[in-house]
């Protein structure tokens, strides 16, 4: 699953398990694993937060800092659309209404889809892993594409402080082309390599 979540924007949001409704960012059922198009992300956030509490806060402070507004937390919960039980996935806003995360725009899904996959690795990706290399030893290689496609300055500055903090834990390995490499003066732990024009 090398291509993680290069196409977390712009998938076509087809279900492999038929756990969505209609490819919505927002309804979702599954197994709990990310798939290439992010189309069960709820699923996903419902999982990640029961198991670990810890990365879970991480992750909703990493969305505090590429979401607009307050983000108090986030979390996933069961629906009933059309006589089928699936999960959406809100942002809580301290006093305000919570707002459902396909209500986010691009630029938000993307960030929030690939912190997600940032600071959780190997375990919540749908992938083939490594059968001769013991699983605390998986190693996560992650090529974005246009990483900071449809990202404001401030998004993907944030989305690169957290991807060093990952790689520095050494679960993760991060490949990326950007249209604008400024997000990354000075972090010293990323290499930028101008190529074209």
């Amino acid at each position: 699953m090398p291509d993680g979540c290069a196409a977390a924007a712009d998938g076509d949001g087809a279900a492999d398990d038929g756990g969505t409704f209609g490819g919505s960012w927002g309804w979702s059922a599954g197994d709990g694993r990310l798939r290439t198009a992010c189309d069960n992300l709820p699923a996903v956030l419902g999982r990640t937060s029961r198991e670990c509490a810890r990365r879970h806060a991480v992750l909703v402070e990493a969305v505090r800092a590429g979401c607009v507004g307050p983000v108090a937390g986030l979390r996933a919960e069961p629906v009933e659309r059309g006589g089928t039980v699936g999960m959406r996935a809100l942002v809580e806003r301290g006093g305000l209404p919570a707002t459902p995360l396909e209500q986010l725009g691009d630029g938000e899904l993307r960030y929030v889809a690939l912190a997600l996959v940032l600071l959780t690795g190997p375990e919540v990706l749908a992938m083939d892993p490594v059968g001769e290399v013991l699983a605390a030893r998986q190693v996560l290689g992650l090529m974005a594409d246009g990483m900071d496609r449809s990202l404001d300055s401030r998004q993907a500055r944030a989305l690169l402080e957290l991807a060093v903090r990952m790689v520095g834990r050494g679960h993760v390995r991060l490949l990326g082309t950007v249209r604008d490499a400024s997000a990354a003066e000075g972090l010293s732990e990323v290499r930028v390599l101008h190529l074209g024009v």
